[in-house]
């Protein structure tokens, strides 16, 4: 069945579940593709090159900026993020979707961007952005309090930024709130069934 390709762009506060939704998306569905982003960082751990992040050094991310190869960028705590435009249009040209994993700031930035290029382009006929909710402010202190994970103040400092990204949930054309994993997706699922045409 031939399905429309879609740029699918998902934020959510810390401690949403926006991860996990993806992980599930990206198991049932092989026809989306995640978006691996470009980082000047440190490779931390366990990461990989080229499987969590594009590890790539300061000069050569400034070339790419220079040659307006990415959707979006910024620098973070001094080193540089952003999103490449090819893969992108490649995936989508063979008829696969994109998944983009961002936050809200980047969401715009790729938003603006999307919004200036001609309505014949592939990026802007299958984009869709989707915001992912917490039920409530207090679940999610009791989810990131119940991960662990965190000190007092990092949870404080999430909580704080999910308030003011929550704030900016109405600039998403889809909300999904994960009050229950296995019903959220399956909202997601049934979301990317309709708008792709797999319905």
């Amino acid at each position: 069945m031939k399905t429309k390709p879609l740029f699918i762009v998902m934020s959510a506060p810390s401690g949403c579940g926006k991860s996990t939704l993806i992980d599930m998306l990206l198991q049932e569905y092989s026809d989306i593709v995640y978006s691996i982003s470009c980082t000047t960082r440190e490779i931390r751990g366990e990461e990989e090159d080229g499987l969590d992040y594009h590890f790539l050094k300061k000069d050569r991310f400034e070339e790419l900026i220079a040659e307006d190869a990415f959707i979006e960028h910024a620098c973070v705590h001094g080193n540089y993020y952003g999103t490449l435009k090819s893969p992108i249009e490649e995936v989508l040209r063979e008829g696969n979707s994109m998944i983009l994993d961002i936050d809200v700031q980047g969401a715009a930035k790729v938003r603006d961007y999307v919004r200036s290029l001609p309505n014949t382009d592939p990026l802007k006929i299958g984009y869709v952005d989707i915001f992912i909710m917490p039920p409530s402010m207090e679940e999610l202190r009791a989810r990131l309090e119940g991960r662990g994970t965190d000190s007092r103040d990092v949870i404080e400092k999430r909580l704080a930024n999910a308030d003011g990204e929550m704030a900016r949930a109405g600039e998403y054309m889809f909300k999904v709130t994960n009050d229950d994993l296995a019903i959220a997706y399956k909202r997601l699922c049934d979301l990317i069934d309709a708008l792709s045409g797999r319905m």
